[in-house]
């Protein structure tokens, strides 16, 4: 079914939707123009680079214009009256794009994608009127609003929250899948907000928001455009990425992203929750919340020779590398070039663009009755 014949409230989310093609935008380059010789080559070397790579993506996939499209609706016109029951629906090793749009409203529910229900997406209209909420805490098989277990995940325009407050872990979002891309979402908690467990992952344009921890775990992830807030009291990290050994590829990457808290000096940019851990911020807008030092070792000295904590051309009152401490990275624009493009997470073998074209499925639908349950 063409996207023109879809409910009113469907086609302009959908004609908002866009593939960013690369990772590094104008004014990025703009300031790039303002270094060395060399530095304007290497950053022109990964402005091409991405590029390419995003074309790459496009062209590979087989049919990513076309998906199966089912309606959750509280008010019962649409399929299903929550999310888990569209999941639910969604056939065990499933190969088809499904397309679950979820209607504004608040959802009171734990949600859970499956590791044996691949290519879904979740897509609200709006992420401030479409709202995921739980509150449970302290265990990341139980406490998450949204589990992500399915690889070839996307989330969409959603608000995803965990109202358990400063009492310990709480986890708003846990990613475990491979291949997941999340595009202006809202991520809400106190601690852990984000775990980023395993697997590739892509966040465009997201807000992220906690007070301890709050980007933590063991994936591959770029985060790009991001806006993280520390409601900290006082020296909460912001990451614990949680890399065991030099030999594991994974790391975060914050890329023309922004950090913004509740009072000056509150907040680090990260601590080694693994002794190998690595987080890389670049063209970043630091705002004073962020401390002089910028990161610590986890009271434990020596994860200052095995962790790798570096910046790169980052702004804003918090940026300000001369008070870092002496064993993370300033990095130079080659250093850098690994962190600052989609390829990070591979992402031109896997990011793909939003289909423009619905299909309805009564075998997905079939358990519904005016709505869903």
């Amino acid at each position: 079914m063409l996207v023109e014949q879809e409910s009113g409230w469907l086609l302009p989310l959908l004609s908002s939707f866009k593939y960013a093609s690369i990772s590094m935008q104008n004014s990025t380059f703009a300031r790039a123009m303002e270094t060395s010789r060399d530095a304007r080559l290497a950053l022109l070397a990964l402005l091409a680079a991405s590029s390419f790579f995003a074309v790459a993506a496009a062209a590979g996939s087989s049919d990513p214009s076309s998906a199966i499209l089912v309606r959750v609706d509280q008010s019962g016109k649409g399929d299903f009256r929550n999310i888990q029951a569209a999941i639910d629906a969604v056939p065990s090793n499933n190969t088809e794009p499904v397309f679950i749009l979820i209607k504004p409203g608040t959802y009171r529910e734990k949600v859970t994608v499956p590791a044996d229900k691949p290519f879904i997406t979740l897509s609200g209209s709006n992420a401030m009127s479409t709202v995921i909420t739980w509150g449970e805490g302290w265990t990341s098989s139980e406490s998450p609003t949204v589990s992500v277990l399915a690889s070839d995940f996307v989330g969409r325009y959603l608000t995803i929250q965990n109202t358990f407050g400063p009492n310990g872990p709480a986890i708003a979002l846990r990613v475990a899948g491979d291949r997941a891309a999340f595009y202006t979402c809202r991520i809400i908690g106190f601690q852990d907000t984000l775990l980023d467990d395993t697997g590739r992952h892509y966040y465009s344009n997201c807000y992220i928001e906690g007070a301890t921890d709050f980007i933590c775990g063991n994936g591959l992830a770029l985060f790009e455009k991001c806006h993280l807030h520390s409601t900290s009291p006082g020296g909460g990290a912001i990451t614990a990425q949680r890399r065991s050994s030099a030999a594991e590829s994974t790391g975060y990457s914050f890329l023309q992203c922004k950090i913004t808290g509740t009072g000056a000096g509150t907040a680090i940019l990260g601590r080694p929750w693994g002794p190998y851990s690595r987080v890389v911020f670049a063209f970043t807008d630091m705002s004073d919340a962020v401390l002089p030092e910028g990161w610590n070792d986890w009271d434990d000295p020596r994860n200052q020779r095995t962790a790798y904590y570096g910046e790169y051309r980052c702004s804003g009152r918090g940026s300000d590398v001369t008070g870092r401490v002496a064993w993370s990275h300033r990095l130079t624009p080659l250093e850098a070039a690994p962190f600052a493009t989609k390829s990070w997470i591979d992402g031109q073998d896997w990011l793909r663009p939003t289909p423009r074209h619905f299909r309805r499925s009564s075998a997905l639908t079939a358990n519904s009755s005016n709505g869903g349950q």
